[in-house]
């Protein structure tokens, strides 16, 4: 059956107010999901920043160490003998990083000397003025919030800078590259690479 040229041109005509009908419903929605999308971006930020901005560093008497990630093997009677330390990021009464340190001498490369060093610190300080060595040793790290491992190395770089006796930030890292990135990304200069571990240093300018 033959259809007629005004049948042919109506057609034509529908059938482009449907296109037309069709990318419009497609760019509302487009702006919508945009305006969305943007909005939830807008307020991730602020909650990011928000966070960063009333978090604090503490002093702990022990952490959970099951969520270590790196020495979960060192409980807490290690972390806090002999002027060991354990430091948070507290945020609305949660801790949403930690990070331990021992005080030594000198640059451990490995857990047994880093236990021996700061021993060996801790014994001297005793019979002197009671500051424990002149290098702070971080030797496990970890997060459980975004920024939150960023954030604990800035506020102890702080707190190290402003420290009478202390002159020297290290760790004593795991060989693995995840550590390696982490430091480095965060402002720290390799120092040395050990059979099991590795050293970075954020240098303190007094």
């Amino acid at each position: 059956m033959k259809l007629n040229k005004k049948k042919i041109i109506a057609r034509i005509r529908k059938g482009k107010k449907d296109i037309k009908k069709n990318v419009k419903n497609i760019k509302k929605k487009f702006r919508g999901r945009t305006r969305k999308g943007k909005k939830d971006i807008k307020k991730n930020l602020k909650n990011f920043f928000e966070w960063i901005k009333g978090a604090k560093l503490v002093e702990l008497e022990e952490c959970d160490v099951s969520k270590d990630p790196v020495r979960p093997e060192l409980d807490n009677i290690f972390r806090t003998s002999y002027g060991r330390k354990i430091f948070g990021v507290k945020y609305k009464d949660e801790i949403h990083a930690v990070m331990c340190f021992a005080f030594t001498n000198q640059i451990p490369k490995s857990v047994k000397e880093l236990d021996l060093m700061s021993k060996d610190a801790f014994l001297q300080s005793a019979n002197r003025d009671q500051n424990i060595g002149k290098i702070a040793i971080a030797y496990t790290v970890w997060s459980n919030k975004k920024g939150g491992g960023k954030l604990i190395v800035k506020q102890v770089f702080k707190m190290i800078k402003k420290s009478n006796h202390l002159n020297r930030l290290v760790t004593l890292s795991p060989l693995t590259e995840m550590a390696r990135n982490f430091h480095l990304n965060n402002g720290a200069e390799e120092i040395q690479v050990n059979n099991e571990t590795q050293n970075f240093e954020y240098k303190i300018i007094k």
